[in-house]
């Protein structure tokens, strides 16, 4: 690979290195002709697990290489390996998966044995057993693209997920960006900042909702530098995996992975109790156990930070509720309500420059919309975010017509992207 002119030039040979593929032949071909499917992973997991340091710094750096590929493409995400990929390296850029035909080609082999060398022991041994893997990766990159122009080493951070496609190994990996997005440049009007802010409110739940690939880490982080730069306070961080890390400046931050610093979300939410916290982030509110933990760390006077996969403020409430078992839903409900300061969900939409425009609904806890989830009454906190502007709400099809208005999306892109669309042609008054 060749940079010239802050672009970079493909030579498939230089993104393979001098022995890559003499590498990669030489353990491949050792695996008898009659092992087929998860058996050659399995093999292959062998031979990962044994493989000298030297061999395994090479498949390394074939990794890395179509990571500064990936990086200097502005793409969020690279695709390697199982049957779905058809032997090639595929890109999200902005918004769009496509294959890079420009790349080399990789077997399932070839690819297996590269996602493998960037994985310790532990984690294949998971992989082996559970057949998918969260896991962080950094490396070290030369920096030519950003506005300095200088060429400092920086680290670079990236979370991966490996799983099995068709018996095939295959990985996800998700850039992290190196510089941290503010909740002023992700455009959060100052009333709602008020209301995140541990200075202003000292306890409570603030839930950020939205699909896969939202930007919901970018906001939690966006959160977390803000309360770094502006208050004193002490915060901990579970995480999986473990994203941007972030240095203690007014704030001492302490970040836990789970599987690496913690066992589970659950235990890593209890144990903050013991450990002087302030403000918590917890990455995923992903089961009752965790949920339930959640809410007492709250209801002991603590800030709460945590994300959803929801596509609205209000199926965010429901979402909670639903996730423990019948019994607790009324007394999870009423402490809900009590503890809830505020719902952000989150849309990346495809702009009119080709890039993505963050849109957002926005629930600020008051009192009608407390009332309303103790008397189960969620339907009708969407028309209460909808008159909620003077405390810094809005709904998502409020948003998208800003966008659309201010001239960031197409029409037809707001409405696709709109949760409740007969409404959104209501309030844009057009006839789609």
């Amino acid at each position: 690979m060749i940079i010239e002119n802050d672009t970079v030039k493909i030579d498939p040979e230089l993104i393979l290195g001098s022995d890559g593929r003499n590498i990669l032949h030489k353990y491949i071909s050792d695996i008898p002709s009659h092992i087929k499917g998860a058996d050659r992973v399995g093999f292959l997991m062998g031979y990962a697990l044994s493989m000298n340091p030297k061999d395994k710094f090479y498949l390394a750096e074939i990794l890395n290489n179509l990571l500064k590929v990936m990086i200097n493409k502005e793409a969020s995400d690279i695709e390697l390996g199982g049957y779905g990929s058809f032997g090639q390296v595929w890109f999200r850029i902005y918004g769009k998966k496509e294959p890079m035909v420009e790349l080399p080609r990789f077997s399932n082999d070839e690819a297996a044995l590269i996602i493998l060398s960037v994985l310790n022991e532990k984690q294949i041994r998971v992989l082996e057993e559970v057949r998918n893997l969260d896991f962080s990766y950094s490396f070290e990159y030369i920096n030519y693209f950003y506005s300095d122009k200088t060429s400092e080493n920086v680290e670079l951070r990236l979370r991966g997920d490996a799983f099995f496609d068709v018996d095939c190994l295959a990985m996800n990996m998700r850039s992290i960006i190196p510089e941290l997005r503010t909740l002023e440049q992700l455009e959060y009007p100052p009333k709602v900042i008020k209301v995140l802010s541990y200075n202003y409110i000292k306890q409570g739940l603030v839930l950020i909702t939205g699909v896969t690939g939202t930007g919901k880490s970018t906001t939690l982080d966006a959160i977390i530098e803000w309360h770094n730069r502006n208050s004193n306070a002490h915060i901990i961080t579970i995480a999986s995996p473990l994203e941007y890390v972030h240095k203690s400046k007014g704030c001492m931050i302490r970040q836990r992975e789970v599987g690496r610093d913690v066992r589970s979300f659950h235990e890593g939410v209890v144990q903050a109790l013991r450990q002087d916290l302030d403000i918590m982030v917890i990455g995923e509110m992903r089961d009752q156990a965790t949920i339930l933990s959640a809410l007492e760390v709250t209801d002991t006077g603590h800030k709460v930070f945590s994300t959803l996969h929801t596509s609205s403020a209000v199926e965010s409430i429901d979402r909670i509720i639903a996730e423990v078992n019948e019994i607790e839903q009324e007394r999870v409900r009423i402490r809900l309500a009590d503890i809830l300061t505020a719902v952000i969900s989150q849309k990346l939409v495809p702009g009119l420059d080709g890039k993505l425009v963050l849109a957002k609904e926005i629930l600020v806890a008051n009192q009608s919309i407390r009332a309303a989830i103790k008397n189960n009454n969620t339907s009708e906190i969407y028309m209460m975010i909808n008159a909620g502007t003077s405390e810094g709400m809005i709904t998502m099809e409020q948003d998208l017509k800003m966008l659309y208005l201010s001239k960031k999306i197409s029409l037809e892109i707001a409405l696709q992207y709109a949760n409740n669309k007969e409404l959104f042609k209501q309030i844009i008054g057009a006839s789609l």
